[in-house]
């Protein structure tokens, strides 16, 4: 899977944002990718890249989130 893609706008994909998101432009945005993996995109800058994931590392990465292992010092 490339990590990577160049112009998340033009990537054919539906992006969602969090309903929890506030109206700050801090966000960022997920799309389902064929096979079951996911891409993210930062919300200010629709037409720029975003990462892509395999469905095991984003599903880990999610699990982090919910373990606090990325809460600020």
């Amino acid at each position: 899977m490339n990590p990577y893609i160049e112009r998340a706008s033009t990537a054919g994909l539906e992006w969602v944002k969090s309903s929890y998101s506030g109206n700050n432009g801090n966000c960022i945005e997920v799309a389902a990718l064929p096979g079951s993996g996911r891409a993210l995109r930062d919300s200010k800058v629709p037409d720029g890249p975003a990462l892509a994931f395999a469905a095991a590392e984003f599903d880990a990465f999610v699990q982090g989130v919910l373990d606090g292992e990325f809460r600020r010092a």
